[in-house]
């Protein structure tokens, strides 16, 4: 299929951070429900390999989501080339862990422009072309960090709260311009076994993504293709972990006391992993 050559069956979708982990494979559900996908990561290599196994109509782009230009130009080229944009997955991110004092500014500056900005960024872009419409659908992947405080993680926290905020406010003020068709929403799953973690099995400051259930790429790749289906402003993964997080949310006197004893419980799962990963027992096949 050429630049100039449309399926009609077929709209566009563009996901960002799509070189590897989770946007790979929402990259991967989001094909398989024929749409165009434009596949974009700062790496342009990685993303080029994921185009490359989805196969055609799929195609690639480097992409910098805290350029805001550079999202419009990536979202112009998937309604140019599919005929109309229908789904935009935010899916770009950045963690670093350690106390935020401990960090220095191009550290927090980095996770703030590529988890809030970015997010921003691309969900305006894909507003440009969906609301003349009156269709489409952003998906916003957040984290459970962006409900509750994540000690360790508190710089990549406020990234994802600032994240949900936005991503909320902006489905609400659609639905006060009568803009009906136009969906925003956010998926918060647990820690993710994607190469965002895979380097921080042995990083106590990480331990709360490892506190709950360690999920795998696809199980929230499925999720998030569901959401197309029946949209929802906010999807937790699982959802009982959801359910905890919004309890810590009521109570911050109780979350302050309980991090001693979570970040326990993330550091014990954390070396069961290791264990498990040595004994060539994860990931499950």
């Amino acid at each position: 299929m050429t630049h100039e050559q449309r399926d009609p069956l077929r709209a566009g979708a563009v996901v960002t951070g799509a070189g590897r982990g989770l946007g790979r494979e929402i990259a991967r559900v989001l094909h398989e429900r024929r749409l165009t996908v434009h596949a974009t990561d700062l790496d342009a290599e990685a993303v080029s390999e994921t185009a490359r196994l989805l196969g055609p109509p799929a195609w690639s782009s480097a992409l910098d989501v805290r350029d805001p230009e550079a999202c419009r130009a990536a979202a112009a080229a998937a309604a140019r080339r599919a005929g109309s944009l229908a789904v935009w997955v935010n899916n770009a991110g950045v963690l670093l862990t350690g106390p935020a004092w401990e960090q220095d500014d191009a550290a927090r500056r980095l996770m703030l422009e590529v988890n809030a900005v970015g997010t921003i960024n691309g969900t305006l872009a894909a507003l440009e072309h969906m609301c003349p419409a009156d269709a489409g659908h952003v998906v916003n992947v957040i984290s459970l960090a962006g409900l509750v405080t994540a000690p360790g993680e508190t710089v990549y926290a406020a990234s994802k709260h600032a994240a949900l905020a936005f991503s909320l406010g902006t489905l609400s003020d659609l639905r006060r311009a009568a803009i009906r068709g136009v969906h925003i929403s956010c998926v918060c799953p647990d820690g993710l076994w994607t190469p965002m973690l895979h380097d921080k099995l042995d990083d106590p400051e990480a331990a709360l993504s490892f506190s709950g259930r360690v999920l795998m790429p696809d199980r929230v790749a499925a999720d998030v293709a569901r959401l197309l289906d029946r949209p929802r402003p906010v999807t937790t993964i699982p959802r009982w972990r959801g359910v905890m997080a919004r309890a810590f949310d009521l109570s911050p006197r109780l979350a302050v006391r309980s991090t001693g004893l979570v970040v326990r419980v993330g550091r014990l799962k954390q070396r069961r992993l290791a264990r498990r990963i040595a004994a060539g027992r994860w990931p499950p096949s």
